[in-house]
């Protein structure tokens, strides 16, 4: 586009109330954060377990900088994969019961790498309609048959999906474990089921789920009954309940075998940090073993589910860690996120284009590091604010 197209789109973006912009973290704490010299109690982190400053995590982080080197020298299959690489997909193969993982720079390019290495051009791709972008993304590039299903709709899914396969063309299905601006999960088992009947692929991004749900925290396919045999591909990332970064792609061999030598993003981008990864086998070690996480998490979640309906807050029917107060505008979005900030509390409006226009919200996201009190203000603060 011409330069003058650019300032044109972003200004119309301004005066639509809708540009943003970097905020720079100057000091984070888990449930603190400090911006522009001032401390805000923090609600709007996907650090669900309070990994992210983890005094171990952090030791394994700065051991691994000085056992591996700070960064990979090259890509996966050229000077990339180190042993703690081969580690750490052996360990998160062994916990998740998958048969091979492979790691990725980040959730967007697993995604990515995930439908446009395993979707032939005449496959029918079936994405549910509040997928994340980096998997419509990757849709909108397929050049076979693509539809989009109304969320969470089993029925509205069978519709689209062939009874009976014709020949070589094949169906697969997308779906999130725990939808990231909703908070809310599909009925997996049911889903898996009709998949099977219809001999359709299953294919599930569990960014907001693995960590925080199932034994364990293998995951929501775990949580609702699943077996991980029953998933064609499994994404998740190590930038949420991790608290680090990155991500990976796991499945059966043959599955994973095939993404390795026609995945770009995998073929072609520098490896992750060595030092990252020895970071993420530790928090996955702490994610297995301290329980401890998961039932503070969940009695945070159980307080704030208890003392928003008190208040009447317009919160969507969510049972996680993401938690949607529902506003509509845009314009009161900010407003109420302003709002709060001048209280001390750091809660992000987040508007169109990320979700419809129309449903504007403030996306509560509740961590292990929260303390009641915390929860308590956020409450009061917001019934305030609503009431003004």
């Amino acid at each position: 586009m011409h330069l003058s197209q650019l300032e044109h789109a972003l200004q119309e973006r301004r005066s639509e109330g809708l540009l943003r912009q970097s905020q720079v973290i100057a000091d984070y704490k888990g449930r603190y954060l400090e911006v522009g010299g001032q401390c805000y109690l923090n609600f709007s982190a996907n650090d669900y377990l309070g990994l992210a400053n983890s005094s171990k995590v952090k030791a394994s982080y700065a051991a691994g900088a000085e056992r591996y080197g700070a960064g990979s020298t090259g890509s996966p299959l050229v000077t990339g994969y180190h042993h703690i690489h081969q580690q750490l997909s052996a360990q998160l193969a062994a916990w998740l019961g998958f048969e091979r993982v492979l790691l990725f720079s980040s959730g967007f390019a697993a995604n990515q790498a995930m439908l446009q290495s395993l979707v032939a051009s005449n496959d029918l791709l079936l994405l549910d309609k509040l997928s994340h972008a980096s998997l419509i993304d990757a849709a909108l590039a397929h050049k076979g048959r693509f539809r989009r299903f109304a969320h969470n709709d089993l029925n509205a899914l069978a519709r689209l999906l062939p009874e009976t396969p014709d020949g070589e063309n094949h169906s697969l299905v997308v779906t999130e474990g725990v939808f990231s601006m909703d908070g809310d999960s599909p009925d997996l088992v049911a889903l898996s089921k009709l998949c099977q009947q219809r001999q359709a692929a299953l294919l599930l991004d569990d960014a907001h789920g693995l960590g925080v749900l199932g034994e364990q925290g293998r995951g929501s396919w775990q949580a609702l009954g699943l077996a991980s045999q029953q998933l064609y591909c499994y994404m998740a990332n190590f930038g949420k309940a991790l608290g680090v970064g990155g991500a990976f792609l796991a499945g059966s061999k043959t599955v994973i075998d095939y993404i390795e030598q026609f995945a770009r993003h995998y073929i072609y981008s520098t490896a992750l940090s060595p030092a990252l990864c020895a970071a993420v086998s530790q928090s996955i070690e702490l994610v297995q073993t301290e329980q401890w996480r998961r039932d503070k998490l969940q009695d945070n979640i159980q307080l704030f589910r208890s003392l928003a309906a008190e208040a009447d807050l317009p919160c969507l029917p969510a049972t996680g860690a993401i938690q949607a107060i529902m506003l509509g505008s845009s314009e009161r979005a900010v407003a109420l996120s302003q709002q709060l900030k001048q209280l001390g509390i750091w809660l992000t409006a987040i508007r169109q284009p990320t979700v419809p226009a129309g449903s504007a919200r403030l996306r509560v996201t509740l961590s292990a590091s929260h303390q009641a009190e915390d929860i308590q203000f956020l409450i009061k603060m917001l019934k305030q604010a609503l009431a003004c």
